[in-house]
């Protein structure tokens, strides 16, 4: 929710911060400010995380514009992409792809337990062929900020 809030608060400035700008220099038009408005929504657009939602055997996430959707059951690979910002890419043997940041799952217990269940009989059906020492890190990750936050909120931290 937080990153929503803040892609659309970069938006208004960023429109706002425009038409200040055209306006200071007295060139402000209707045309230049639709120009800005549709910069700013491009900017939202990009800046929007996707909603991910745990369904029957599966994990969806939804941006402003896409839908993706990966079978938990059905998993073939997983992965973590090194980089700037780390991603959880999750593969199924129907070529559904997802790439999830792997704090969406720290932040949401019911879907790393969606996921890691998911992996759990993909394993056992012989489809994950590799990622199950990929999840078990996250897992011992997650757990750990589950922990944390618990003795957090009973003040034995």
């Amino acid at each position: 929710m937080r990153e929503l809030r803040s892609a659309v608060l970069y938006s208004v400035l960023l429109f706002g911060a425009l038409v200040l700008l055209d306006w200071g220099f007295e060139r402000l038009t209707a045309v230049r400010a639709g120009w800005w408005a549709a910069l700013a929504v491009l900017l939202l657009i990009i800046l929007t995380p996707p909603r991910v939602s745990a369904a029957q055997g599966g994990l969806d996430a939804r941006g402003l514009m896409t839908h993706r959707r990966v079978r938990t059951d059905r998993l073939a690979t997983v992965r973590i992409s090194e980089g700037v910002s780390r991603r959880v890419i999750l593969t199924d043997t129907s070529g559904g792809r997802l790439m999830l940041d792997p704090h969406v799952l720290i932040a949401n217990p019911l879907l790393w337990h969606q996921l890691d269940q998911g992996a759990r009989r993909s394993l056992e059906q012989g489809t994950l062929r590799c990622g199950m020492p990929v999840l078990e890190r996250l897992g011992r990750r997650i757990d750990g900020e589950l922990c944390r936050k618990i003795l957090r909120a009973s003040g034995m931290e």
